[in-house]
Formats: structure tokens, C-alpha cells, sequence
């Protein structure tokens, strides 16, 4: 187990360089800093607020190789802006906005909240549901009730999730006026309200692949030799179907599951932006749109190791889920 998880840690750190050269190619050789300037001030500004524009963002340095420091001074390497990209990522030390000024880390900070109270609930409420009607819908399969269940989930999953957020703020929160459209408020008292909706709306949209998932993955179970033995011996339904066939549906379950988790902190962009929520979703969209790439290159890099922290999560989980299988 350890020898394994160093292995995967090793290539968990490879990954995360090439991420970060994969970065700097994007933001530093396919969108040059001259161009980072002209979106964030202006096509129409003098020459010379660009050029104080850069030195204020880190972003008049050379690309690779400082010729104003000697051959072997340190700076020669160290004072560029392939060396700043990377121990800045290595470090979180994200600097400022383009579009703003404001530093990182705080509106990284100030979005955690918010997005973390959507997608926590969303999370526990869609995976109670998604199990729970899985087995429903696989007990009784070839019934109506499994027709039904089948007929919801191509349904959800044939409509655009924008039109499940757009009708449902028309419907229920313009028309029917049991929650507030849009907008966020951190009070106790009244969040639960502001985040009815737009969870109500997420699980709606998730429904339909994860019912279905499950429901597949519970069908192959039901027909394994070890459920047949254990209705020969007299178990009840409910004990075949939480005992056994749950319990050993947890590898293709815990794959979507542990997955999902690191993404709970980087939050549901088309949620978090129809609702109001200034979250970390609805900060990367006004990142895309006011064409702040610092901010930008930062989400992208969170993201990249939330998914590599993923990744190995789902790799220890296995071996705690099923005692069968062997990390090696």
C-alpha cells in the first residue's frame, strides 16, 4: 500500500508540472503578456500604461532567460516569467487579479463559503436520492416502477440543464414565489431559502446519470451466484439489497463518488452564476468574462489537482471498500 501511494503521488507530481507547463504555454506563449495588458486596460491606452501595467503585475520580465543579469548570476534564471509561473503555483502564492487588483487568495477565500453551501447539500441529497431510487428502480425491475424511474432519467437527461435553471426560475420563483429567484445572503436564517432553489434545480439535472449508473451497477450485482445463495439461506429483500448487493456495488459507486468530491470546492459555474451566488463558479465566470487570465490560470490549477487528488482518493478506496483488492 505505501510503496503504492508514493508511486501514485510521484506520478501525481509529474502531472501537476506538466499542468503548469501546459499554463504558462496558454497564458504566456499563446496569450502574451502584451495582449494580457490590452484586455485588462484597454485597446486605447498609451504605450506607457501598458508598460507600468506589466511591471506592477510581475508581467515585464523575459519569457525564459534574463539577459540584464550575468552568465552566472542566479537571477538570470530565477527573474523570469517561467520561474515566477511556477514558484507562484508551487507556493499559492497567486498574486493579484488582472481585472481589479484584488489578491487571489482573498476572493479565493470569500467564495469557498458560498460554493461549499450549494454544492455540500447537492452533493449528500443527490447521492441519497441517486442510491436510493437505483435500488428502488433495480428490486422492481421490468415493472412499471423501473419504466418510470427509466423514463425520468432519459427525460433529465435529454434536456439542457439551462432550461431546467430558466424554467424553473420562472415557475417556481417568479410564478409560483416560494423562493427568491437569484441572489445569496450567509444568514442562518434566511440561506436555506436562497438555496432551495438552485439545489432543488442541481439534483434535477444530475438525476438522470447517476440513477441510471446505479441501477445498472445493482443489476449486475442481483444476478451474481452470492445473491442467489443468500436468498437460498432465507434472507429478506431488504437484507439481499443493503447487505449484499449494495455493499458490493461500493467500487463502481465510490469511483463516481470520491470523484466527485474534490470538485466541491471549485462550485457549480451555471448554478452560481444564474443564481447570484458568489461562489467559486460564478468566479470563474466573471473571470472569463472580464478576461482575467491570473484569476483564470488559478482556477485552472486548483482544478487540475483537485482531479489528481481525485484520483488517488479513488484508488484508496477501493482497497478500504472491498477487502479483494490489493494496491500493488
Amino acid at each position: 500500500m505505501v510503496v503504492y501511494l508514493v508511486r501514485r503521488l510521484a506520478y501525481g507530481v509529474l502531472t501537476v508540472f506538466g499542468v503548469m507547463l501546459l499554463l504558462f504555454v496558454l497564458f504566456f506563449g499563446v496569450t502574451n503578456p502584451d495582449d494580457i495588458a490590452r484586455k485588462a486596460v484597454g485597446e486605447r491606452a498609451m504605450p506607457e500604461v501598458y508598460v507600468q501595467w506589466k511591471k506592477n503585475h510581475g508581467y515585464d520580465r523575459p519569457m525564459f532567460l534574463n539577459t540584464e543579469h550575468g552568465v552566472f548570476d542566479g537571477r538570470r534564471y530565477s527573474d523570469t516569467l517561467l520561474f515566477e509561473h511556477f514558484r507562484r503555483l508551487l507556493s499559492f502564492d497567486f498574486g493579484r487579479s488582472d481585472n481589479g487588483d484584488e489578491p487571489i487568495a482573498r476572493r479565493l477565500r470569500e467564495g469557498a463559503g458560498p460554493s461549499l453551501s450549494l454544492t455540500l447539500p447537492l452533493f449528500v441529497l443527490g447521492l441519497v436520492l441517486g442510491i436510493g431510487i437505483a435500488l428502488l428502480a433495480a428490486f422492481f425491475r421490468e415493472t412499471y416502477i423501473d419504466r418510470a424511474v427509466l423514463l425520468v432519467c432519459v427525460v433529465t437527461m435529454s434536456v439542457a440543464g439551462l432550461l431546467f435553471i430558466i424554467g424553473g426560475q420562472f415557475l417556481v420563483g417568479l410564478l409560483l414565489k416560494w423562493f427568491p429567484v437569484s441572489g445569496f445572503d450567509p444568514n442562518a436564517t434566511v440561506i436555506a431559502r436562497f438555496l432551495a432553489l438552485p439545489v432543488l434545480i442541481g439534483l434535477v439535472m444530475g438525476f438522470g446519470p447517476d440513477v441510471r449508473l446505479y441501477r445498472t451497477v445493482f443489476l449486475e450485482e442481483m444476478n451474481r451466484d452470492y445473491v442467489r445463495t443468500a436468498r437460498a439461506k432465507g434472507a429478506g429483500d431488504a437484507r439481499v439489497m443493503l447487505a449484499h448487493v449494495l455493499r458490493n456495488a461500493l467500487i463502481p459507486i465510490l469511483t463516481n463518488v470520491v470523484m466527485a468530491i474534490p470538485f466541491l470546492f471549485t462550485g457549480a459555474l451555471l448554478l452560481e452564476s444564474f443564481f447570484g451566488i458568489p461562489g467559486l463558479g460564478s468566479l470563474t465566470v466573471d473571470a472569463l468574462n472580464g478576461n482575467d487570465f491570473a484569476m483564470l490560470r488559478t482556477m485552472v490549477y486548483l482544478g487540475a489537482l483537485a482531479f489528481i487528488a481525485g484520483q488517488i482518493l479513488t484508488d484508496v478506496s477501493y482497497a478500504l471498500a472491498d477487502p479483494r483488492v490489493r494496491l500493488s
